[in-house]
């Protein structure tokens, strides 16, 4: 296992759209291996590869409190999206910044596991916030692209300043 270094808001990789992966093999694993490892030295509870640099569809999510609960999105796509939460977010790729985005309460994504096996899963709360929140980054969104443009521009100028600080 590696740690991967991710990608930091506003860097024009972060919007690449990410691509189906054709096959789950060796390679697949090993970069969901590395990405879980990545997310929990980190500290997060969800990565998307695409913030790694990998543009493939592959997300790791851990939203356990003791971290023992590591659910892997393989070609994931959303459906039957109902209802509307907002809660606060914060991500791997902006760190130190977070703020309120609105998402779906309930969603149902259907995706491939680690032996390239159809599932689907129907869920609501943190996890469904999280499954949205990465699946963004798959097509190329961060989540302060919800916010308004004058908070996209704090944000871009707070980011500059602590990037010229530990420089």
């Amino acid at each position: 296992m590696a740690l991967l270094p991710i990608l930091r808001f506003p860097d024009p990789r972060l919007k690449k759209i990410a691509a189906p992966v054709a096959k789950v093999d060796d390679s697949i694993r090993k970069l969901v291996s590395d990405m879980a490892e990545t997310m929990y030295e980190a500290p997060g509870i969800g990565l998307a590869a695409t913030q790694v640099n990998v543009h493939k569809q592959v997300v790791v999510i851990d939203t356990s409190e003791d971290k023992n609960d590591l659910r892997v999105f393989i070609n994931p796509r959303l459906e039957n999206c109902t209802g509307s939460q907002t809660g606060e977010e914060g991500c791997l790729s902006v760190p130190g910044i977070y703020d309120k985005v609105e998402r779906a309460e309930q969603v149902t994504v259907h995706y491939l596991d680690l032996e390239g096996k159809p599932r689907s899963l129907t869920t609501d709360g943190l996890l469904a916030v999280c499954i949205q929140h990465e699946l963004d980054h798959l097509n190329g969104t961060v989540f302060v692209d919800h916010l308004s443009q004058l908070k996209q521009t704090r944000i871009k100028a707070k980011l500059a300043k602590q990037a010229r600080v530990t420089a």
